[in-house]
């Protein structure tokens, strides 16, 4: 395949020209990306580059700047640690920006609100993580903790570890959240059984288990909404 450099391409296909002539909009994941980039290698432009950063299997994906660990982007000729770093942080603010514009925390009011708030911390994980969220008598957010982080498919958690952190912090309500690497968000049966232990001791301690929300890849259970909890 013969390399074609920024220079050798029409000025209105470049990504910086065009970026100014019609907007951010206009642009491809992979010219936003090779603008980023700013240069290429001897053999490869920056377009070219942001899309070897950008392949997932046979498909393009700005997915990519999450699932791609320091060590892999390292490993793609033209990429340093400078590079590295910087895509990664790129990612890192992205995530956060998401984040930013959601409602705070302590304005929680239903189960899509808060899935939308951890979404894109947690969907993007490839290690189920649990998470704790801690409220007082008010419904108001203490404290959000992740508890446990597991295998792929599995996160361990004792119905003890959780409600010594919700007497610590003096919690009045608990709600739990939980990631599927593979994407599906539908509960597990052990997640079934899992929630209805830690409900019951929650009774027993009269520190109610409000909901447990699954996160998968751009979708999300809620065992209240589903029925799981009553």
């Amino acid at each position: 395949m013969q390399h074609i450099s920024i220079g050798d391409m029409p000025k209105a296909e470049r990504p910086y020209e065009k970026f100014l002539q019609f907007g951010a909009d206009a642009l491809t994941d992979v010219e936003l990306l090779a603008i980023l980039l700013q240069s290429g290698t001897c053999d490869a432009s920056s377009i070219e580059l942001a899309r070897k950063v950008l392949m997932i299997g046979k498909d393009i994906s700005v997915l990519a700047l999450y699932e791609r660990s320091f060590e892999d982007l390292l490993g793609i000729r033209g990429i340093g640690k400078v590079k590295a770093t910087q895509l990664k942080c790129v990612a890192e603010i992205s995530k956060r920006i998401h984040m930013a514009k959601l409602p705070e925390k302590n304005a929680f009011s239903t189960p899509k609100e808060i899935a939308a708030y951890y979404m894109e911390s947690l969907r993007h994980l490839d290690k189920e993580h649990l998470m704790a969220l801690y409220f007082n008598g008010n419904g108001s957010l203490i404290s959000d903790e992740i508890l446990s982080v597991g295998c792929a498919n599995h996160a361990m958690i004792s119905s003890r570890e959780i409600f010594m952190r919700a007497l610590e912090v003096h919690a009045v309500y608990l709600m739990l959240i939980h990631n599927h690497p593979s994407g599906n968000a539908s509960p597990s049966e052990d997640d079934i059984l899992v929630t209805d232990k830690i409900r019951k001791a929650g009774n027993l301690l009269n520190i109610a288990l409000l909901d447990h929300l699954i996160i998968g890849d751009n979708e999300y259970v809620s065992f209240r909404e589903a029925g799981y909890l009553k």
